[in-house]
This record gives C-alpha cells, sequence and structure tokens, in this order.
C-alpha cells in the first residue's frame, strides 16, 4: 500500500525504475540521475507530498508542486499517495488528481487522472484508484471514483469512467476492454 511506503524508499524505487536495474549509480553519476528530466519531477512530487504530511511544512508543498507545474507542465496533488517506482517518460500537460496510485506505474504525457466533476475539496470517494505495474497511455483520461487494476493498461487517448479489472487493456472513448496484458 503506497501510505505505508518510507519517501527515502519510494525515491529510490524512482531512481531503479529509471536506470532500468537496482546498480544505482553514486557520487557525481547519480547527481547527474537526480537531475534528470524525468527524474526531477518525480523528486518534486515527492517532496510536495512529504511536506504535505506535516501542517507546519505545508505551504512548501504547495511551492514544489508550483515549481513542477512551471518547470516541467505536471500538475500533482500532494494528496495523492504513490508508490515506489513512479515513471513519468513526459511530463509536458499530465494532471494527478487521483487518490491513490501504486508501486511500479508509467503515465505518460498529457493524462488526466481525477474527478469527473469540479472538486477543489478533494473527496477521496470522487477519485480514481490505480493500481500497481499499470501504464496509462498519452492522452488518457482516468475520471471518477474508480478503480483501476493491478496490471492494467490503458491506451492512449482513452476515456475511463468505469472500473478496470487485473491485467485488462482498455482502449476507446468510452474505455472497453480489449483483451488482458497476461
Amino acid at each position: 500500500m503506497p501510505s505505508s511506503v518510507r519517501f527515502v524508499d519510494c525515491l529510490r524505487a524512482d531512481l531503479v525504475r529509471l536506470s532500468a536495474g537496482p546498480d544505482l549509480a553514486t557520487g557525481f553519476r547519480l547527481w547527474i540521475r537526480i537531475l534528470h528530466p524525468r527524474y526531477f519531477p518525480v523528486l518534486l512530487v515527492r517532496l510536495s507530498a512529504s511536506c504535505f504530511r506535516n501542517p507546519l511544512s505545508r505551504p512548501l508543498a504547495f511551492l514544489f508542486s508550483g515549481l513542477n507545474l512551471v518547470l516541467f507542465g505536471l500538475e500533482v496533488t500532494p494528496r495523492c499517495r504513490i508508490g515506489g517506482g513512479l515513471l513519468l517518460p513526459h511530463t509536458v500537460g499530465t494532471v494527478i488528481g487521483a487518490f491513490e496510485i501504486g508501486s511500479n506505474t508509467t503515465i505518460f504525457q498529457g493524462v488526466t487522472l481525477g474527478a469527473r466533476l469540479l472538486d477543489f475539496g478533494y473527496d477521496p470517494s470522487r477519485r480514481p484508484i490505480i493500481g500497481d505495474n499499470v501504464v496509462v497511455g498519452a492522452g488518457a483520461k482516468v475520471l471518477g471514483g474508480i478503480k483501476i487494476g493491478n496490471g492494467a493498461v490503458i491506451a492512449a487517448n482513452s476515456l475511463v469512467l468505469s472500473d478496470v479489472r487485473d491485467n485488462a487493456r482498455v482502449m476507446g472513448i468510452p474505455a472497453e476492454e480489449r483483451g488482458t496484458t497476461a
């Protein structure tokens, strides 16, 4: 469960996922990876979420979140619980307002994960829950209080408005299952 994963463990899992293996670089090469445009936005997401959990550092959470929006075109609510191994190959135009995202999830550019209707109060029952090892294709929209099962693949430009079972492949507007990933 993402809420129980430690901050440092998530950062390490994110680096491992970006590096495609557990052999992390040290020293200068590690700094190059941390500043990588596919890792630095994830680092800002982690910092924002970490600061949000402490009421005294909440203003920093919104600073990190805003920095991510300005630098990378990535809007992520600090309230979203995200497991380790998050991979964002391209960030521009992505909005993550989900309630929870599992481990080893890949989210491409232009994706929206959030409520169907305006929800500035952040009602978790209106937000999607994304399982582990999910791939969300470019431009996909996952909206409402739905669950996306572990190992699911959501095709590019799909509109998902209902639950998706484990290992399902969904595509279309509205999205329909078109096979499995297993």
